[in-house]
Order: C-alpha cells, then sequence, then structure tokens
C-alpha cells in the first residue's frame, strides 16, 4: 500500500456525496433558524445547527487526512488518540506515582503504536500494546513505591490505553490491508466510520420520534430499543448501499454494517456508563455539539478492532 497522495473515484464520490448531504443540512437549518419564534424552538435549532457546523469540520478534516493516504490518516488518528486520553485521565483521579507511566504512555507508547501504523507493521502493531505495554506499564507504576490503589489506578490506566489507543489505531490500520482483488482501502476507512457514525446519528433521530422503552436508562436514559433497532437497522441498510466501495457483496456489507453499528452501540453504552460512574455528562466540550473527542469515537472504539480482524481473516 502506497502512502503518497491517493484518492480514488470512487471515494471521491462518497465524500461529495456527505458533502452534498452537509449542504442541504446546512439550508434547512438556516430555514427553520429564520421560521422558529419561540425560545425553546431557537435553542433546539441552535444545537442542531452548531452541530452541522462542526460536522462539516469535521468531514473537511477527515476528508484531507484521507486524501493524503496512510501517513495523513495515522496522524489525524494519532491526535484523536492523544485527546481522547487525555479527555479520559483527566477524569481518572491518578497519583504523583502514575505520573511518569502516564508519560511514557503519552510520548513514548501512542506515537510508537501510530508508526508501527504508518510503517505498515501489523506483526507488532498488534502485540505491541496488549502485551509489551500491558506488562511495563504497571511494572513502572510499582517502581513509583506508591501502593495505594494499586490495582485500581493500574487498571484505570491500563483500560485507558487499550480503548484510546490500541482499538482506535484499527481505523487507520484498515489502510495497511493486503485484501483480495481489492486496493481502495480509504474506502474501506470510509464505509466504516460513515456506517457507525451514521448509526449513532439514525439510533438518536428514531429514538426522538419513537423511542419509548429505555435500554439501560440509569446508564445512558436517551437510548431506546426503537431508537436502537430502528437506527441499527437504518445503519445496515445504509452499509448495504455502500457495498461498491468495499470488497463485499451487497449481503456481505449488510452483515458487517450489522457486526459495526452492534458494536458501536455497545460502546457508546459502555462509555456512557464511565462517564455516569465519573459524574460527567461528556468526556470533554472540544467540538461544539458534541461534547469531547472521546464523545465522538466511542462507537469507533468498539466496531474498529472487530472490523479490521474480521475483514483481515475473511477477505485478506
Amino acid at each position: 500500500m502506497s502512502l503518497a497522495f491517493s484518492l480514488s473515484r470512487e471515494t471521491a464520490y462518497l465524500l461529495g456525496g456527505v458533502g452534498a448531504l452537509l449542504v442541504i443540512a446546512s439550508l434547512i437549518g438556516f430555514v427553520l433558524s429564520k421560521r422558529t419564534s419561540t425560545d425553546a424552538g431557537r435553542a433546539t435549532i441552535a444545537n442542531l445547527n452548531a452541530r452541522i457546523r462542526a460536522w462539516w469540520m469535521m468531514v473537511a478534516v477527515f476528508g484531507a487526512a484521507v486524501a493524503t493516504g496512510v501517513i495523513g490518516a495515522t496522524v489525524l488518528f494519532a491526535l484523536l488518540s492523544f485527546l481522547a486520553l487525555r479527555e479520559f485521565v483527566t477524569l481518572t483521579p491518578t497519583r504523583r506515582g502514575d505520573h511518569m507511566a502516564l508519560s511514557w504512555i503519552f510520548f513514548i507508547v501512542v506515537p510508537f503504536q501510530y508508526l508501527l501504523v504508518a510503517i505498515q507493521w501489523y506483526g507488532l502493531f498488534s502485540i505491541f500494546i496488549p502485551v509489551w505495554a500491558f506488562l511495563f506499564l504497571p511494572a513502572r507504576i510499582a517502581v513509583s513505591g506508591d501502593p495505594e490503589r494499586f490495582l485500581e489506578r493500574a487498571a484505570k490506566i491500563q483500560f485507558a490505553l487499550m480503548i484510546c489507543v490500541y482499538c482506535v489505531s484499527h481505523v487507520p490500520a484498515l489502510l495497511m490491508l493486503d485484501l483480495k482483488g481489492y486496493t481502495n482501502n480509504a474506502g474501506l476507512l470510509l464505509f466504516l466510520v460513515i456506517v457507525v457514525q451514521m448509526s449513532d446519528v439514525l439510533q438518536y433521530v428514531w429514538g426522538k420520534l419513537f423511542g419509548r422503552h429505555k435500554v439501560a436508562p440509569t446508564i445512558s436514559p436517551s437510548k431506546t430499543w426503537e431508537g436502537l433497532i430502528g437506527g441499527v437497522l437504518s445503519a445496515t441498510a445504509l452499509g448495504a448501499g455502500l457495498w461498491w466501495i468495499t470488497p463485499f457483496t451487497p449481503l456481505q456489507a449488510a452483515g458487517m454494517s450489522l457486526l459495526i453499528t452492534i458494536l458501536g452501540f455497545a460502546g457508546g453504552l459502555t462509555m456512557s456508563a464511565i462517564k455516569r460512574d465519573s459524574g460527567v455528562k461528556d468526556f470533554g466540550a472540544l467540538i461544539e455539539g458534541h461534547g469531547g473527542v472521546l464523545d465522538r469515537i466511542d462507537s469507533l472504539c468498539f466496531a474498529g478492532p472487530v472490523f479490521f480482524h474480521v475483514t483481515r481473516f475473511y477477505f485478506g
């Protein structure tokens, strides 16, 4: 797989379609802002337009990263991992004895993991964090000589590293896959991101329209069974319609979409449980209308690694 600039016609068409949808959404938001007269309505439309502006920014950055090939995508997701890890650690109480281990994570482990993605060294990429970093970090914390809540502290740091770095790094790693008769790996990456993110949006829409029965009301009151089923089925249909940009048949694309949308929901619910335990609504406030970086990529954290390995196993 070339590291140079690469943007296939199919990928360009897909990015153009996403841009067209955002134009339509922006026009709808503008019209609604002019026609809404109540304070509650204006607040709702203002939040909607803030989310649309954030999507413009995210799509522009993501499109530029994909267009520049492995290097651009790797740098983008390395930055996302760094920011997500910072948000997670901010919510997790640490002690002075953890600071050196955290320095190793931020300034050694994260760059090295994404370097392995950039040079496409799958063998070390797949075991560096779950084996080498997993064993090194608790030992480094122990060297500090602080035993208080040692297991709790080490477990939280390990979990943050696995979710925010190891799992997320599988998304740009899709560009390193060598698949039979398929060379448009940027399309595969777009397929994952679009299906998972649209599943989140569609679950929200279906939930607002028809939601009655809560999935886990004490963890995420806005998630309903109606929203989950409607959103997953809608996103699965969307994924089946995008089969042409993947190495999958329409039926295989539907199956992969169903898998990653369910995993995406599991990721969002799991991260919501962590936020509730920490007493916060969002992990951060970096993205207008969306909260923090980790709030936006929580679904990808679960869907990314499974999608990567299933694709590699069956289509590599």
